[in-house]
């Protein structure tokens, strides 16, 4: 990517250097485990054992963790990170945190003129840089987790560790699809900005386990579409990507595809546990926003039955 020489995001945060509080936002102590039982009052035996099962294997690779507890409604207020050991930045860390730098501010002008095109003023979201563990108004999450978004508080978090996975262990190496991953994520954020993952997550608890998987399926998946949505425009507009840069992000899309880290994981696939869609469907919806540039193109929940082939 051509990215070097490019405006930088005044919205990134350093937490590189914070140690999480512990605390908990969702009640204290000792992370998930403490919200199993609102969990179980809200899913019952079966649904909190699926939840279970769905966080472990696909946490590490997808992110999103604010939206899954804000479908649970626990999304409640952040605590403040303690200061840690101090922090010290290799030449390499620092050229990965000016690259996410510019791969944010360009996804903000290019949302802020689609915005502007709809008649309304987009609101940028934050980008936390962490290690380790961080606090959000979403809870306290581990690095394990993956990057997420938390619509609680409209901010992207993520541990710049999770790029050696994708490049060592997912065999998703570049710096397109490191810049995919970020706008995965800012896709959720015009999610939550559009009121889109609010109905999502009021449907979900009406649903059963099976029918609300699908919902965050469709949920994923325009994420997805909104992250070539911003590729288009990042390459027509301002000519960011180089020869073999789409390769690097259709590769990313297809590494955390449900079904391929179900094989990874357990040996089998099951399609009705799918919360992020397969990889036909994730290569599949962020070539529609690539090639259309258009966010009216990313409507997966009336079209959804057109992923599946």
């Amino acid at each position: 990517m051509r990215w070097r020489g490019n405006r930088k995001s005044s919205n990134v945060e350093d937490r590189r250097g914070m140690r999480a509080s512990g605390s908990g936002s969702l009640g204290g102590g000792s992370g998930m485990l403490r919200l199993l039982p609102m969990v179980f009052k809200f899913l019952g035996f079966k649904g909190t054992l699926i939840l279970a099962v769905c966080v472990g294997a696909y946490g590490l690779f997808t992110g999103n963790l604010g939206n899954l507890l804000g479908g649970l409604g626990l999304q409640q207020d952040t605590t403040v990170s303690r200061p840690a050991v101090t922090f010290h930045e290799t030449a390499e860390e620092k050229e990965l945190v000016d690259f996410v730098s510019v791969i944010l501010a360009d996804t903000e002008d290019t949302w802020s003129t689609l915005f502007r095109q709809r008649g309304e003023t987009y609101k940028e979201p934050r980008l936390v840089l962490f290690r380790d563990a961080v606090d959000s108004a979403c809870g306290m999450a581990q690095s394990a987790m993956g990057p997420f978004y938390c619509s609680g508080d409209q901010q992207v978090y993520i541990d710049l560790g999770f790029y050696d996975q994708l490049k060592n262990r997912f065999k998703a190496p570049g710096d397109f699809a490191q810049a995919y991953v970020i706008a995965h994520e800012v896709g959720h954020h015009i999610q939550t900005l559009l009121g889109i993952s609010d109905q999502v997550h009021a449907a979900r608890r009406k649903l059963s386990t099976t029918k609300g998987n699908q919902l965050s399926v469709r949920l994923e998946l325009q994420a997805d579409c909104f992250a070539g949505v911003w590729a288009n425009h990042a390459n027509s507009t301002r000519q960011l990507l180089e020869v073999g840069d789409l390769e690097e992000g259709l590769a990313a899309a297809s590494a955390i595809g449900d079904d391929t880290l179900q094989k990874q994981s357990q040996g089998y696939v099951s399609p009705d546990s799918f919360t992020h869609g397969s990889s036909a469907q994730r290569v599949k919806w962020f070539k529609i926003g690539l090639e259309s540039g258009e966010m009216a193109s990313c409507d997966t929940f009336n079209n959804f039955e057109t992923t599946q082939r």
